[in-house]
């Protein structure tokens, strides 16, 4: 993937920039969507088993990490202090157990699940193995989830919860990963609650983008942004009729594209086009969760009144930190802080 741009430069006030990332634990943020478990089993190799030929490991530690919906709430939680609470759905097992002890360590607030005991806590079991001294390596993923779509008394109880939280906090995260929380009833009780008490609304999913009107913005990445709209997205005006197609079918105010390497690409109404490049290309260790922790900060920069190129730039910061760990990781204000480039120029 090659984004060809037209050199036109615009300068970004550094004073601005730090004052927005100084501010970003002043706000609360509400995460509804798909709330997920990564339950990570470690152990080292023993021999391979008489049974079969697979492996026996002796376990030596299991830890639980946020994932899915979670690692956004997790993400705020760190750079704000807790100040973030969830809504999504929980089986009646024992993962929804360890997921609300996760939640309890990460100082998220969990007090908005709903449990239903027709669905499975969604949980993703990595177990990993390793010989003496070699690396720990994945061996197998086991994944538990429910795919359908939550029931209607599920749902009903999930929008109790959004139209009793929503006036509380500055900012809504939608994060769909497509295994059944977001409804079209509850993507719309969410916008329609945000629109009464006047706050954003910050939608980050894979496809069916059309889906979610009336949202502030949204952040999808690059492949899921061209499969959705048909085509390449190769030059600025690749972007634009992209990030104006979303714009027309969701009625969003500005639509930020991840590009991995490439940094990203926020496209505004009124013909704006920014690039903004990665800053920071060494030590990338895992990408996994750069995703969230871009809609993380994003939303809670917006929340700050930021305008979408200045959040989006300490979203991508942010994501420049986390990517030199393994794992879903987070970042703080004062990491964020100490990251920012003494000087930037953007494409626009």
């Amino acid at each position: 993937m090659t984004i060809i741009r037209e050199m036109d430069i615009m300068d970004i006030s550094i004073d601005k920039l730090k004052d927005y990332i100084s501010k970003l634990n002043n706000f609360k943020i509400l995460v509804v969507g798909d709330l997920a478990l990564d339950e990570m089993v470690y152990g080292d190799t023993e021999r391979i088993s008489r049974e079969a030929p697979v492996l026996i490991l002796q376990h030596t530690h299991t830890k639980h990490i946020l994932g899915g919906a979670s690692n956004a709430a997790h993400n705020v939680s760190t750079i704000n202090g807790g100040n973030v609470s969830v809504i999504g759905v929980i089986g009646e097992d024992y993962q929804a157990n360890d997921l609300k002890n996760a939640f309890e360590e990460a100082n998220v607030d969990c007090s908005g699940l709903i449990a239903d005991k027709e669905r499975k806590t969604i949980t993703k079991t990595r177990i990993s193995g390793s010989c003496s001294h070699s690396i720990t390596q994945q061996i197998v993923r086991i994944d538990r989830q429910t795919n359908a779509p939550i029931s209607a008394e599920t749902e009903n109880k999930l929008i109790e919860q959004i139209e009793k939280r929503i006036p509380d906090c500055d900012a809504v995260i939608l994060s769909d990963y497509h295994i059944g929380t977001l409804t079209d009833k509850i993507i719309k009780c969410v916008t329609e609650s945000a629109k009464k008490y006047n706050k954003k609304v910050i939608v980050d999913a894979q496809r069916e983008l059309n889906r979610y009107k009336g949202v502030y913005s949204m952040t999808p990445n690059y492949p899921d942004t061209q499969k959705f709209v048909g085509y390449s997205l190769k030059t600025k005006e690749d972007f634009m009729r992209a990030g104006y197609s979303l714009m027309d079918l969701t009625g969003a105010e500005a639509i930020l594209i991840t590009c991995g390497s490439e940094g990203m690409v926020v496209v505004e109404r009124g013909g704006k086009y920014t690039h903004i490049p990665v800053f920071n290309k060494s030590k990338v260790f895992d990408v996994t969760g750069a995703g969230d922790t871009v809609t993380a900060t994003y939303t809670l920069a917006l929340a700050a009144g930021a305008e979408p190129v200045y959040a989006a730039i300490i979203g991508n910061i942010a994501a420049g930190i986390v990517i030199k760990q393994f794992g879903c990781a987070t970042t703080t204000i004062n990491e964020i802080l100490e990251s920012v480039p003494e000087e930037i120029s953007l494409d626009y």
